[in-house]
């Protein structure tokens, strides 16, 4: 058996998540693939994949040997570039991931920058508002907005962002009897919430002293995805309080308001994050750091790029 060959099988199966679609991509026969992926199997005794009629999914051995023969074959490959062309230029397919309106918004002209500079790098970006397991899913690259909960990661700040408390001007109107002076009269209030935190409802403020404030918001609607959240605001539906690169072009046309103007926004982080590793491959060292310096110079991330 080549080991080598049988390892670059076992991770574009795992990477596409089927025989039949690695087969395709390898140009070989589905049962090659599937008897390749069998004798690794036996070689380490140790089932890699658990197999069913609709999925393929990786057995905690299979998930252990993934992340080791992933970086592997990306060594093996980025060394071989090296050799050839004098150095290790960034090339392959990255899979990176990143939020849905931040990627639009900021991601996809920095993507753009580095394809013209690096044209044998690919990009395969997944947008998505949900936490994505880098790991598990086979992600090389994440663009995280907010504190870090997932263990294993590497992170490199890339700046911060603050979050924004606001409403339609039609919904302050239509509750203009109840207060809204201090942090604690949201809890009065028809709140926005978005599920993609650990707590939703819970909302922290800051005076200009230094004094920090946590509201639990009554929950009215709960939505996975800001733009989303942002729109059922515009709509006068209740309160929200998300990242200003997300409300601020609805705040500078009129259609929010921002409330509690006396507190100070609470910052969030904006990370790149990857998969811990030993060496790591020339092409995420290399967007990594170009994303770092690009956006190290943004002071204000509510204005366009």
């Amino acid at each position: 058996m080549d080991l080598l060959s049988a390892m670059r099988t076992f991770v574009r199966v795992v990477e596409l998540g089927s025989f039949a679609r690695a087969a395709e991509r390898l140009d070989r026969s589905t049962s090659a693939v599937s008897r390749q992926v069998s004798e690794l199997e036996a070689h380490l005794d140790a089932r890699l994949l658990n197999r069913t009629t609709r999925r393929l999914s990786l057995t905690e051995a299979g998930q252990s040997f993934h992340e080791r023969a992933t970086q592997i074959v990306a060594d093996l490959d980025e060394a071989e570039a090296s050799l050839r062309s004098g150095a290790a230029e960034p090339r392959g397919t990255l899979r990176l991931t990143c939020g849905v309106t931040f990627g639009v918004r900021y991601l996809a002209p920095a993507l753009s920058e580095l394809a013209a500079r690096y044209p044998r790098l690919l990009f395969d970006v997944d947008l998505s508002d949900r936490v994505v397991d880098l790991v598990e899913e086979g992600f090389d690259l994440g663009v995280r907005i907010g504190p870090l909960t997932q263990q294993g990661l590497v992170s490199r700040r890339l700046g911060s962002t603050r979050l924004v408390c606001c409403a339609a001007p039609a919904y302050l109107e239509r509750h203009r009897d109840l207060p809204l002076a201090v942090p604690a009269d949201l809890a009065r209030h028809e709140c926005l919430s978005y599920t993609q935190v650990p707590v939703p409802n819970i909302w922290r403020f800051e005076d200009r002293a230094g004094g920090k404030f946590e509201v639990r918001t009554p929950t009215r609607h709960r939505v996975n995805n800001g733009r989303m959240l942002v729109a059922l605001a515009v709509n006068g539906v209740g309160v929200v309080y998300e990242p200003d690169f997300i409300v601020a072009p609805e705040i500078q046309s009129g259609r929010l308001v921002r409330l509690l103007p006396q507190f100070q926004p609470v910052q969030s982080p904006i990370s790149a994050v990857y998969p811990s590793r030993r060496h790591l491959s020339a092409k995420v060292r290399a967007v990594v750091a170009f994303l770092a310096e690009r956006f190290a110079r943004r002071q204000d991330w509510s204005l366009g790029d």
